[in-house]
């Protein structure tokens, strides 16, 4: 699991460099159930992000 710093640097990656309205990461992370790492997924599964943003996101996640 992610430490709450990492967890707030990928929100503010989504929310900055990605434009995900804050209203659609909060619904992420509600559905999350308590396992944060499955944020990207789970946006995607709802149709928050989409395939390229969802690849992009888990080239961030690689880099960081």
């Amino acid at each position: 699991m992610r430490s709450p710093l990492q967890r707030q640097h990928l929100i503010n990656y989504l929310s900055h460099d990605l434009g995900i309205p804050y209203d659609s990461l909060q619904v992420g992370i509600r559905h999350c159930h308590d396992v944060f790492d499955r944020l990207p997924v789970v946006l995607w599964q709802y149709g928050l992000v989409s395939l390229t943003q969802l690849e992009e996101i888990f080239d961030w996640l690689e880099q960081v």
